[in-house]
């Protein structure tokens, strides 16, 4: 990292929403060292993510968790100035990106763009994946300007939707994915339980004969379309869990809909675990 008193200070804000993220939240806000405002919001952190983050500079608001779309919109709305940089606990701008953001933003800024894209590389059991099209250069938003951008109302797989033109950064974002398939696993269930109250409140179809189909189709689409198999037996792990999870969301909203009172026993159980987002 490069000194902080040769970095210039820039009106935007960095948001990060976090629980219990404590070995990387400090590295994250690091990452970022031109930002003139960090926020990080907290939806009750036991590990201490709350202090370190404030050691690294970090306005610190807590608010219980809303679901990923809409705790982002809520983060957004805490921001000191309009234009928002938004990362993950787990995500970190490498030193190139940092330096063609602390280049190109100001022009961007001075603009009428609404946001713009970076590339993700993935890092995946300690290593980075080579060819695995969703974690070797996955085109992600995560640049807007507040009045031109809004975070989608799901509580898991939201998206940013732009309100006119958009740019591109070349260098990448670095993302170190879930830290062993256990971690992997877990965040399986809980973004599960999200995904099938969506789909609940929606009142889709519950069509559990397409499940084989579903698992069979994920796992070639990811593991010959999307070039995992390159990536060697951790590509054949990627597809394979994402099958998994694939038809795991199924089963369990069906679950949901012949005893809706599991619900209320799943999240009991999370909570209990500290599992809950």
């Amino acid at each position: 990292m490069r000194h902080l008193a040769c970095t210039p200070v820039l009106p935007v804000t960095l948001i990060v929403i976090a629980k219990n993220e404590a070995p990387v939240i400090g590295r994250c806000l690091d990452s970022v060292p031109f930002a003139a405002d960090k926020v990080v919001v907290d939806s009750g952190s036991m590990d201490g993510t709350q202090d370190i983050a404030a050691a690294h500079g970090a306005r610190v608001v807590h608010q219980e968790w809303l679901g990923f779309g809409p705790q982002r919109n809520f983060a957004s709305g805490l921001a000191t100035h309009d234009w928002i940089l938004v990362l993950d606990a787990d995500e970190q701008l490498s030193p190139a990106l940092a330096a063609e953001l602390e280049r190109r933003l100001p022009s961007i800024m001075e603009s009428s763009l609404a946001g713009a894209y970076f590339r993700r590389a993935t890092r995946f059991m300690g290593r980075a994946m080579r060819w695995y099209r969703p974690m070797s250069g996955e085109r992600i938003a995560r640049l807007y300007h507040r009045d031109r951008a809004r975070w989608t109302d799901k509580r898991v797989h939201e998206s940013l939707q732009f309100k006119g033109a958009v740019t591109s950064f070349r260098e990448r974002l670095l993302h170190d994915h879930n830290p062993t398939l256990v971690h992997r696993h877990i965040k399986m269930l809980r973004y599960t339980e999200l995904r099938a109250q969506d789909w609940r409140d929606r009142g889709r179809k519950v069509q559990m004969w397409l499940c084989p189909v579903v698992f069979i189709t994920t796992f070639l689409k990811d593991y010959l379309l999307r070039l995992a198999f390159l990536d060697g037996w951790r590509g054949y792990i990627v597809a394979q869990t994402a099958a998994s999870y694939a038809v795991y969301k199924r089963l369990r909203y069906y679950e949901l809909t012949v005893d809706p009172n599991s619900s209320a026993l799943a999240s009991e159980l999370l909570r209990k675990h500290g599992l809950e987002p």
